[in-house]
Formats: C-alpha cells, sequence, structure tokens
C-alpha cells in the first residue's frame, strides 16, 4: 500500500480504526472475528493499527494485544490517553499527569507491549493546561514507554501550544466530505509543524459508503442514534446527496467508499485515512482506495456536491460540542 510520513515512521496511507470491533456501533464481532480481521489487515499491508483506552474500556486494547503482539514489529500501534472510565465507571475527560501516566501503562500492558509507536491526547481537559498534559506525556517519550505524541479533535492554536512543548507527530480528527471543519486551520497547521493529519470517521460514518439507506436499522446502543446527522427526517435529506455520489463514482472507475477516501487522502500528502470496518470485504475495498488518484475535476464534482451548505444537521448533539477544541465551535460560541 502507498506509504505515507507519521513522524519518523512510514505508514500505510490507509490505517485501520480498530474501535468499531469492540465499540460504539451496535454489537460487536466476537474475539475470533475480530482477530481475523486484524490478522487479514497485515496481510493487505496496512502497518497503522489505532485503537484507544475509551474503547471498550480496555477491551479493544486487549483484542489488538491479544491477535498482534506476536506480530508486534509488523505495524505502527497508536492508542490514546485522556479519555477512560472513572472511579464510578463512567467516561470522563481527565488530562491530569497521574491519571494520563496510569492510562498509558494500564494500556501497554493490554496492548502485550513496552511502547506505543504514537500516544494521543484523546481528548483536552481544559481544566488542565494543555502544556502540563503534554509535557505528562514527553515524560514518558524520555522514560520509553512511549516514542511520539499526538492530539486528537484540537484547534491549530492548540496544536501549535503543544508542539512548542513538545513534537506533535499527528493530530486526529474526524474528516470527510460531510465533515470539513479541519479545513478551517488544523490541516495547515499540521504542514507547518510537519505532523500528519490523521482523519478518523472518512466514510461519515458508513453514510459515504452509499449502504446505509434506512437509520431504523441501527441498534438501540449504536452512537449514531444520538447523532443529529442520524435523525430520520434529517438523515432522509442527506440521502438526496448520495445518487449524486455514486454517479461519480461511477465516473471515477470505483466503489463510493474508495471515492470518500481517495478525496481525503487527496487533500494533501500528510493526510492519513483512518475508516473503521468490521467486514473483510469492506477492509480490501478500503485498502483499494490507496491505488484511486482522482482528477481535479472530480475533486471540484465531490466537493460541489457534498459541503457545509448541502449537508444538513450538525455533527453532534450541542451538549458535547463543548468537549471538542475545534475551531469551528469555537466560532458558533462567539
Amino acid at each position: 500500500m502507498q506509504q505515507r510520513k507519521l513522524g519518523p515512521f512510514d505508514s500505510s496511507a490507509v490505517a485501520v480504526g480498530c474501535m468499531n470491533l469492540s465499540h460504539a456501533y451496535g454489537t460487536p464481532p466476537g474475539e475470533e472475528a475480530g482477530s481475523e480481521l486484524l490478522l487479514k489487515a497485515l496481510d493487505l499491508g496496512y502497518t497503522l493499527f489505532d485503537t484507544a483506552a475509551l474503547y471498550g474500556f480496555g477491551e479493544n486494547e486487549k483484542l489488538v494485544g491479544r491477535t498482534l503482539s506476536a506480530r508486534r514489529d509488523a505495524f505502527l500501534l497508536a492508542s490514546k490517553c485522556g479519555m477512560d472510565k472513572n472511579a464510578e465507571g463512567k467516561r470522563e475527560i481527565n488530562g491530569r499527569p497521574d491519571v494520563l501516566r496510569r492510562t498509558v501503562e494500564n494500556s501497554l500492558r493490554n496492548l502485550k507491549t513496552d511502547v506505543l509507536d504514537l500516544c494521543y491526547l484523546h481528548r483536552w481537559d481544559k481544566s488542565v493546561p494543555v502544556e502540563e498534559s503534554i509535557g505528562a506525556l514527553a515524560d514518558m517519550v524520555g522514560e520509553g514507554k512511549i516514542r511520539t505524541i499526538g492530539l486528537s479533535e484540537v484547534s491549530a492554536a492548540t496544536v501549535k501550544k503543544a508542539h512548542a512543548v513538545h513534537p506533535v507527530t499527528a493530530v486526529q480528527s474526524e474528516y470527510s466530505l460531510w465533515t470539513r471543519n479541519p479545513e478551517i486551520g488544523v490541516i495547515e497547521a499540521c504542514a507547518e509543524i510537519g505532523a500528519a493529519f490523521v482523519a478518523f470517521s472518512p466514510l461519515a460514518r458508513k453514510f459515504l459508503t452509499g449502504t446505509l439507506r434506512d437509520v431504523a436499522v441501527l441498534e438501540d446502543k449504536d452512537l449514531r442514534k444520538g447523532m443529529p446527522r442520524f435523525q430520520p427526517d434529517t438523515y432522509a435529506r442527506n440521502l438526496a446527496l448520495l445518487d449524486g455520489f455514486a454517479e461519480i463514482a461511477k465516473d471515477a472507475g470505483c466503489s463510493m467508499a474508495e471515492l470518500a477516501l481517495a478525496w481525503v487522502l487527496a487533500k494533501g500528502d500528510h493526510i492519513i485515512a483512518l475508516p473503521g470496518t468490521t467486514r473483510l470485504d469492506h477492509l480490501a475495498e478500503n485498502a483499494g482506495a490507496a491505488d484511486v488518484t482522482l482528477s481535479p475535476e472530480t475533486i471540484a464534482r465531490c466537493e460541489a456536491l457534498i459541503n457545509e451548505k448541502t449537508v444538513h444537521g450538525p455533527r453532534y448533539p450541542a451538549g458535547t460540542q463543548k468537549e471538542i477544541d475545534t475551531e469551528e465551535f469555537a466560532q458558533s460560541e462567539v
């Protein structure tokens, strides 16, 4: 697969988002199916695997560790701290240095490894200066527990503050044709400091694949059930975009999923796409997107069809937006 720079490493242009195997999108597959997918990803040329302490409250890390630890030299391993289970068993954003250290040490045990190639601050805890949280991760770099540092869902200004404390290797944020706020400044900031931009949900949580036509099929515990864009009336309005997107994919000679991922990769040589899946056929399809080259005309058609004016509904419910440090939400609050 095509390679892209991730700090001192070479990474596959399309990475494996492991979350779906344990968390978030309804009932996850069993252990055997999850392990099969992870091993198949290595065979297909994926070399970056992304998990987090939050995903299944450690269960996703344990799955990755049980499955891939014997082939640890064959891939890059990324996990995240700063958002995990608190003493009451509930999700909590906590960026205190002692909590970050405890989380990273638990992650190393879960993943059956001595070091994380990349450790993200999953969310910035705004009660703790970002410099203090990054400083704690930098200490663990010095101790050999972490090789490089990243951040997730932060603004360009916060990226630069963190980078002044310790070099930032990657910034991860949601980015797809229907979620474009990283274009406000984060993608450019990453290019300026030599960091990779890792785009999660590049398939718009299945929307851009064209295979989710009725949100009534989503399970009650599927996180999309609470997202504004996936509410039945709003989703029905967004579905009107897909016929045109299917036509563009047909003209480009690729699937809709490949088109969506190829568009993300075309937006910068420092961008890595991070889709997740539970299916082997989709895993292979996603890998194929790295070989799709889009013409400027095709890119322009995609952007004219799906953009901030044509997509209906905000990304997250209003009550959760303040957890995210992005220019989009900062501007909306002014």
